[in-house]
């Protein structure tokens, strides 16, 4: 019988609450269990490249509990399996406009520009922006080229095939519940995450009802996903979806 502590891949969605939830991780694990190192913790490639992962991966297997970072989740079949799996959602137009604030906030060259320019990047829009939580769930192994920066066609299949996954991940939850999923992870594992700790939050600024409504229809199989996570939230009977 193996005796190995069990391991934990965290899906971290970008804007839905997991750097927070990062940095409660790390009170209960300790900082060395948690990937990325903390060598890596001013590197960006160290949460977005599955290469640099990979690369860790091999000195660091044995002793990491829990891999955190903007990864697939079809990451897992290339660390070789075997891990509790668990993510946040968020409702998609709010995670696109904290995104763009955020962006807009740490970025110098940006600071001057609107966040319908930044939108328009295609850079961010097709990396970044556009459906990405589709992507993070529906992304195979065999076609993953960068990560989720990797380019993808939106078919009816793919939002399939992100909904199938997402029944498969263990434990799911939604940033606005987020303290009812991390008393959910505290009770099925019995972890010790401390207080609510709060981390790259950013205020509200007012756009318009046409730019809200661009991001909804630009997003829409996000938005499809969702709604799908709510449900099947309800479903598993572990929390109000209102």
């Amino acid at each position: 019988m193996s005796t190995q502590a069990p391991r934990f891949f965290f899906v971290h969605v970008q804007k839905a609450a997991g750097t927070s939830l990062a940095f409660r991780l790390r009170r209960h694990f300790g900082r060395s269990a948690i990937y990325p190192p903390e060598c890596d913790d001013s590197d960006v490639a160290a949460v977005i490249s599955v290469d640099h992962l990979l690369d860790r991966w091999r000195a660091q297997a044995d002793h990491t509990r829990v891999v955190t970072g903007h990864f697939p989740l079809c990451t897992v079949e290339l660390l070789g399996g075997g891990f509790t799996t668990f993510t946040v959602l968020r409702e998609p137009v709010d995670r696109t406009l904290s995104y763009l604030r955020h962006h807009r906030q740490l970025t110098p060259s940006d600071s001057h520009r609107s966040l319908e320019e930044i939108y328009a990047d295609p850079f961010r829009f097709d990396g970044l922006i556009h459906n990405h939580m589709v992507k993070m769930f529906s992304l195979t192994a065999g076609e993953m080229t960068d990560g989720m920066l990797t380019r993808v066609q939106f078919t009816p299949e793919r939002l399939d095939r992100a909904k199938d996954t997402l029944t498969r991940v263990d434990v799911l939850g939604l940033q606005s519940h987020f303290e009812e999923f991390c008393r959910e992870l505290a009770d099925r594992f019995g972890w010790d995450l401390g207080a609510p700790t709060h981390v790259n939050r950013t205020e509200a600024v007012g756009v318009s009802a046409s730019f809200r409504a661009r991001i909804a229809e630009d997003n829409r199989m996000d938005i499809a996903l969702y709604e799908f996570a709510r449900q099947l939230i309800a479903d598993r009977g572990v929390r109000p979806t209102t």
